[in-house]
């Protein structure tokens, strides 16, 4: 039985392992490759196939070993209001004017004018870029919250909304909506950092409060 089911286990692995090298994430990165590796352990075990243990053992280690340095390295963070632009802010909308269109399809960079946008720097380098339009319910309307493929590890979520939080209460914003959502891995984004779908003024919007 188990002779029958090995070869599923190394076709298991080397998909992991394929997928792990088309992936912009360095923590999707690891992960994929530790579980590839415990996949041909597994495979290996079953063959008694010695050097394939010894192998994939030794990049067990060294995947769980990055994985700790990954979760446990100190960054830096911070948060940089913006009004309408500037070159900077231009010639980053425009490099990542496709991705961009991926998860926000109505967002033009006119509609940054008049409302409170911000980037997000992660050691430095801009990370994220948001903006919401104010409504005078308390509630803002995001028009764009972008985050760099290699760094949508869910971090900058916890950093806008849990540590930076007084920045929004500050300007008056006391839940954050979406009015809709463009993309799947967007919508996981959400879910994660705490945003729920509820009724709102007839229609079914994502929400996060930040008051209780």
């Amino acid at each position: 039985m188990l002779l029958q089911i090995a070869p599923y286990f190394g076709y298991l692995a080397t998909v992991l392992l394929a997928i792990g090298l088309l992936v912009n994430s360095d923590l999707k990165f690891r992960w994929l490759n530790t579980g590839g590796n415990i996949a041909f352990i597994i495979y290996g075990v079953i063959l008694q196939a010695i050097p394939v243990i010894l192998t994939n053992c030794i990049l067990l280690s060294i995947n769980i070993y990055f994985l700790f340095r990954i979760y446990n390295r100190k960054e830096h963070f911070e948060l940089l209001e913006f009004q309408s632009g500037g070159i900077l802010i231009d010639s980053f909308l425009s490099f990542y004017k496709t991705d961009i269109a991926s998860y926000f399809p109505a967002f033009t960079k006119e509609q940054l004018s008049g409302n409170i946008n911000f980037v997000v720097l992660r050691n430095l380098v801009i990370a994220n870029i948001f903006s919401v339009r104010p409504n005078n319910d308390g509630t803002a309307e995001v028009l764009l919250n972008y985050t760099v493929a290699k760094y949508r590890d869910y971090k900058i979520g916890p950093f806008i909304f849990e540590k930076e939080k007084e920045f929004l209460l500050a300007k008056g914003i006391k839940s954050i909506v979406y009015t809709a959502v463009a993309n799947p891995k967007h919508e996981k984004f959400l879910k994660v950092t705490g945003f729920a779908l509820q009724e709102f003024d007839g229609h079914r919007k994502y929400i996060k409060h930040l008051t209780s």
